[in-house]
């Protein structure tokens, strides 16, 4: 799902990967470079490269279209969107690999548009090039302004700019650099020139200096580079799948291939998480400087790192052809290496200090929105500890679902109501496993069903357990053994389920077993409730390895079902069963169970400069801030009516793979701690394999991914 979400923000998108295809073809750009390894040093127009001024032949049909002028004011000659709309177009050129000025020239007048109106600001709207340069310079403060000395860093795009946003130290300037101030330097990214600064006690004046805050110099730099490497993934990604998809060897296409398919699903998970990062920091443009600066941080480490590894993928599925000079492949792999340095080193540390006092807020609704709704959720949750019974018969225990067992809410109702509950500090209520069960009724249940079942789950007076896997069927829930033989008046069940959450606890289960054992494996299952009361049904407690009884097996010895209890028709189980595992894993994926930054903060408590605590803590939040923006992202495409397909395994995947490195980091920080079980962090980490396995493993979320968003064939 790309950058843009909104029809507008699409059109958008749309036009500017068509232009960036008519005027800057990867045929052209590739022509430029002379096909020799030193082509990234800077060329003369003779050369198909740059003209002396420093502008591409394509310069100025890229100013007339305004593409570089989004987000600058409309006082200074720009058409006064914003970063959001900048970030569309950026990550666009990014994936037609759009050479020359374009990215660094933003970039400069982002920072400089943060600050407020200048001369050169216009002058980035009449189409002047720029750069920024961002370390290596010493600044001194003198009776007339401030001395420089020293030579920067190699800054993108420098050699060609006629303006420089320049930071030394603590302070910001504007200066237009002469040729012997630039030290041309052999480019990491070939379309691109890089060069450094160097300055000996240069003056700058205080009609050159910028005054910004330096979080919105932060979201300005960050905003550009991160959508450009989301359009890098999404490069990455459709050149892979091309490939795996008519690549044939050992008599197959190699995109069937269970290994290739997963590795074709991870990039498209790098895309996910650059494409969320790029898109909520230029959204935070309009919030506060702190949920600026912790947004620029998550880009900077979200983002700029996606790129190069998805461009590693990218050329691991390709194998030699994409390791050869002429494959385009290496053109993307060098801009996104050139990328996640631009910015400098990684914002981990950066982020974990800044999560420790800000929070990222993800809100959907504003204060005015749905305010009749407000009124009748307060005249429910502001009564003294409203009981389940009571949130339940006002809608509220299931907002979502259609009346009368909820409000028919959708997402920003939805987003209201979770924001009133919390205002007032009380928890929205919770079914756990009915969670799963129930929209499989509404869909698939009678009448009769649904009256009795759904609205007493939701007062909480009938609670659910899942059984569907079997000591022989895990993943492959299709292999179930567990049958059900037609009887007078209902069925009887036999068999074994395992792993089963809440069983002791539960009054009924889901149960899945096969009622045509003749019938492919799929198409002879049945969806039934059973009652755990009945006679032949027997639960025992299985201890996991951190010592706790969480799960359960369950006997069913000639359990009897009635007919009633039969969900939809015989052997059409497996659709509803599809539906269920579906609620599961878009549950499973909506928080980090284990390994969060909470355990972390707690580690931080004794020692709360601790560098490598603090990175830690910068990447945990990383990873809980991509899971949380994906998840708005999706509530948000759902209201622009755009088809998600399976964003469910997508965030279930991520889900689990978080908290695995989140766990896996919280162990690596409690040293000689790690040899005590008081604290509960290694109980914790020893929890891990319920959510890997849980809802289907990872390794069967990638092949839906692959198989079902990428179309390899199975």
């Amino acid at each position: 799902m790309p950058i843009a979400l909104s029809e507008e923000h699409r059109d958008l998108a749309a036009s500017a990967a068509g232009w960036a295809m008519r005027h800057a073809p990867i045929a052209e750009t590739r022509a430029g470079l002379g096909g020799q390894p030193d082509a990234g040093k800077p060329q003369t127009e003779a050369d198909g490269g740059l003209a002396e001024s420093g502008r591409p032949d394509f310069w100025k049909a890229l100013t007339e279209q305004g593409w570089h002028s989004l987000h600058l004011p409309e006082s200074a000659g720009g058409q006064d969107a914003g970063l959001l709309e900048l970030a569309v177009v950026a990550e666009q050129f990014g994936r037609h690999l759009v050479p020359g000025p374009f990215l660094p020239t933003v970039t400069a007048s982002a920072v400089l548009a943060a600050a407020g109106p200048t001369e050169e600001l216009a002058a980035f709207a009449a189409g002047a090039t720029g750069a920024v340069v961002l370390d290596g310079l010493s600044a001194v403060s003198t009776a007339d302004g401030w001395r420089i000395n020293g030579t920067s860093s190699p800054a993108v795009g420098l050699a060609d700019a006629e303006i420089a946003v320049v930071r030394a130290q603590e302070i910001w300037f504007v200066l237009r650099p002469e040729s012997g101030q630039l030290v041309p330097v052999e480019a990491v990214d070939l379309t691109r020139s890089a060069a450094r600064l160097t300055l000996e006690n240069f003056l700058v004046s205080p009609d050159n200096l910028i005054e910004i805050q330096p979080e919105r110099a932060e979201l300005a730099l960050a905003v550009p580079a991160a959508a450009e490497a989301a359009g890098l993934c999404s490069w990455a990604l459709d050149c892979a799948v091309d490939h795996v998809r008519t690549r044939v060897q050992f008599g197959r296409p190699i995109g069937s291939f269970q290994a290739v398919q997963h590795q074709a699903a991870g990039i498209l998970l790098q895309r996910e998480i650059a494409t969320a990062a790029a898109w909520d920091a230029a959204r935070a443009e309009q919030h506060s400087v702190a949920q600026q600066a912790l947004a620029a941080a998550q880009a900077r480490n979200a983002a700029l790192p996606a790129a190069v590894d998805a461009s590693v993928s990218c050329v691991r599925l390709l194998g030699a052809i994409g390791f050869t000079w002429e494959h385009d492949a290496h053109l993307y792999w060098r801009r996104a290496v050139a990328l996640s340095g631009s910015l400098g080193r990684s914002a981990a540390r950066t982020l974990g200090e800044r999560a420790q006092t800000t929070t990222r807020d993800l809100t959907l609704a504003s204060p005015q929105d749905c305010l009749e709704l407000r009124g009748q959720i307060a005249s429910v949750l502001d009564q003294a500890e409203p009981s389940a019974r009571v949130l339940a018969d006002a809608g509220l225990a299931a907002p979502h679902y259609p009346k009368p067992y909820g409000l028919d809410a959708g997402p920003l109702e939805q987003a209201v109501i979770a924001e009133e509950f919390e205002r007032r500090g009380i928890p929205q209520p919770t079914t756990v496993i009915g969670e799963w069960v129930l929209p499989t009724l509404l869909v698939h249940g009678s009448s009769e069903q649904r009256d009795r079942f759904v609205l007493p789950t939701l007062r909480g007076e009938i609670r659910w357990c899942q059984l569907f896997s079997e000591p022989g069927a895990g993943s492959d829930l299709a292999s179930l053994t567990t049958r059900a033989t037609k009887v007078d008046g209902g069925w009887r069940i036999s068999g074994q389920k395992v792993w089963t959450s809440l069983a002791r606890e539960a009054h009924w289960g889901v149960c899945l077993a096969r009622t045509d054992p003749d019938a492919p494996r799929h198409r002879g299952i049945s969806y039934f409730l059973v009652d755990l009361a009945a006679e032949g049904v027997t639960v025992r407690p299985i201890r996991q390895a951190t010592g706790r009884a969480e799960f359960n097996e369950v006997f069913l010895d000639d359990v009897f079902v009635p007919d009633r209890d039969l969900v939809g028709e015989p052997n059409s189980g497996w659709r509803l069963a599809t539906t269920t595992l579906a609620n599961e894993r878009h549950n499973m994926g909506a928080t980090l169970a284990h390994g969060s930054s909470d355990r972390i903060r707690q580690l931080l408590r004794n020692n709360p400069d601790d560098p490598d605590a603090l990175s830690a803590l910068g990447r945990c939040v990383s990873r809980e801030l991509t899971l949380a923006t994906l998840g708005l992202r999706s509530v948000l495409a759902r209201l622009a009516g755009l088809d998600l397909g399976a964003e469910v395994s997508v965030q279930k995947v991520f889900s689990a793979l978080a908290q695995q490195e989140g766990s896996r980091e919280v162990i690596a920080l409690l040293g000689h701690g790690s040899a005590g079980a008081e604290d509960g962090h290694v109980i914790d980490h020893l929890g891990l394999p319920a959510v890997l396995f849980g809802g289907g493993t990872v390794e069967i979320q990638l092949n839906v991914i692959a198989q079902r968003v990428l179309g390899l064939p199975r």
